[in-house]
């Protein structure tokens, strides 16, 4: 069952590719939260690193704080091991946290479907939008609608999000059997 609209956030507590332990009330302070359930392997993922790091180096000192969760199951796909998530995020320059959910327990509470999936919250951690980060993984020229940033947008404005939910396309969560 996916998180809906208007939904407090779910509450975690994760390691992150620090080693250190991130939960969600470290984020207490950002004006905007979006949570990216994310992964190495996938190429929608790949396809969209840099506009994940883009976002958070736009709107982050405005209050975004975005944060990536790895939820596959890392035996059956070991590159989304957590020591490859280290090497990744160095690879793509992450300017962001990146967690691994081993238990998959934060992804089944947020309803996480697939890899990108976006859950982005206002300041009271409410759920404001659900969906992709925009119209065209395949090439960042050819997008003509940017969700996730209209929304992050529309959130730090103070505004409603004006498009609150799309689609969100990418690999399927690889659940552990």
């Amino acid at each position: 069952m996916i998180l809906e609209l208007g939904s407090a956030a779910p509450r975690f507590s994760l390691p992150g590719i620090d080693e250190k332990e991130h939960p969600l009330a470290e984020y207490k302070d950002a004006k905007a939260l979006c949570v990216i359930f994310s992964c190495n392997h996938c190429p929608y993922v790949q396809a969209y690193e840099s506009r994940m790091v883009e976002l958070q180096k736009r709107f982050g000192p405005r209050g975004l704080q975005l944060v990536a969760i790895n939820s596959n199951d890392a035996q059956g796909y070991p590159e989304d091991s957590f020591e490859n998530m280290k090497v990744r995020a160095k690879s793509q320059s992450y300017n962001f946290p990146y967690l691994r959910d081993e238990s998959q327990e934060v992804a089944k509470a947020y309803g996480a479907q697939r890899t990108p999936h976006i859950f982005l919250f206002d300041a009271e951690r409410k759920l404001a939008y659900i969906g992709r980060i925009d119209d065209n993984y395949k090439d960042p020229a050819a997008v003509k609608s940017h969700e996730l940033a209209d929304a992050v947008e529309d959130i730090l404005s103070g505004k409603a999000v004006r498009l609150p939910e799309t689609f969100a396309v990418g690999c399927t969560i690889k659940w552990k059997e």
